[in-house]
């Protein structure tokens, strides 16, 4: 199977000059997870700086057909899952067409849904895949790499020095097999650890961990009080088994957390993390060995533990905000002739 096509920039510095025009955002599958919904927020707020509010228009997809007759926008931007059925954008493109609009989805769940590409990789002038691996896998032309970012609006919040930081170690998340293979591994490290293990099935574990979910602003609260952020990658497949794809780009928790300024360190199963981020920004480990070599150097310095933070929201601001994601995606259909 030959490679999607690629952009000729490897990195987000493509810029796009100043376009001029209206963009119109649809989403919001019948199934569609709070997690979606927040990430909508955050594109939308993405494409407000480049486009500005008044140019910027977000719509249920139901009705997003008839808002295209409306508002003629310069570009019909969906976003998110394309799993289910009942969520259909053929009638979107068809409707986009008529009145001249580029037509451009970003599959912020991929590789999860892989299996069932099909039901839009036809429809649209253009694809984002928000995994570099599964960029690949599309079949088709115009299909490209744009991951996930953060959102200044939503997740920057200035580091207070001062903060005291009471929990050593934290991970927020739903406890995927993965990364309940994870977290045992690491267990005799942190039972010495004052822990906070947070979400959906690791309540299970014991002391220090919980069945609870946390809404945003108490995630950034907590962020605020931990020396050590730890970051595990998902592993729910949807229909994502005809290939087999593993995921490769960090998810938006990543670039997320780093605006938030928390102290991060990433379980390194790719090289990816490292086209982000630098190891005295967000640290990596592959195993228990490693993972011990960083709570013994950062646990217990605080001095480190800020300034290496400081340096992850600082690139977060420069490079992974959705501003940029979306100045690289205009970049990106400039550069394929479909805007002039």
């Amino acid at each position: 199977m030959p490679p999607s096509k690629t952009s000729s920039a490897d990195t987000m510095t493509v810029q796009a000059s100043a376009i001029s025009g209206r963009v119109l955002v649809c989403s919001g599958g019948r199934y569609e997870s709070q997690a979606n919904a927040q990430i909508r927020e955050s594109i939308m707020a993405g494409w407000a700086e480049v486009f500005g509010e008044e140019n910027t228009h977000a719509v249920h997809i139901s009705g997003a057909a008839a808002s295209i007759e409306w508002l003629k926008p310069t570009i019909v931007f969906a976003i998110g899952s394309y799993l289910p059925e009942s969520t259909y954008f053929g009638e979107v493109c068809r409707e986009a067409k008529k009145v001249g609009a580029v037509t451009v989805f970003w599959a912020t769940e991929d590789p999860y849904e892989q299996d069932a590409n099909y039901r839009v990789s036809h429809d649209f002038d253009v694809v984002f895949s928000c995994d570099r691996w599964g960029t690949n896998f599309w079949q088709r032309e115009r299909a490209f790499h744009l991951p996930l970012a953060a959102c200044p609006k939503l997740h920057y919040v200035p580091i207070d020095e001062e903060v005291e930081k009471t929990i050593d170690v934290l991970f927020c998340g739903v406890a995927f097999t993965s990364r309940k293979d994870i977290v045992r591994n690491l267990l005799p490290t942190l039972r010495n650890l004052n822990i906070k293990i947070v979400g959906p099935g690791w309540g299970e574990l014991g002391i220090g961990f919980s069945d609870a979910r946390i809404e945003k602003a108490q995630l950034i609260e907590l962020y605020r009080r931990s020396k050590i952020v730890l970051n595990l990658g998902r592993s729910l497949h949807f229909e994502n088994k005809r290939f087999m794809i593993a995921p490769s780009t960090p998810g938006p928790r990543t670039f997320e957390a780093a605006l938030a300024g928390a102290f991060q360190v990433f379980h390194e199963d790719t090289y990816e993390i490292h086209r982000y981020y630098a190891k005295d920004e967000i640290p990596v480990f592959s195993n228990k060995v490693d993972f011990d070599r960083l709570v013994a150097q950062y646990i217990d310095d605080p001095k480190a533990v800020l300034e290496t933070a400081k340096r992850a929201q600082a690139r977060t601001k420069a490079e992974h905000t959705y501003g940029h994601r979306i100045r690289h995606a205009l970049g990106v259909l400039k550069q394929e002739g479909l805007l002039s």
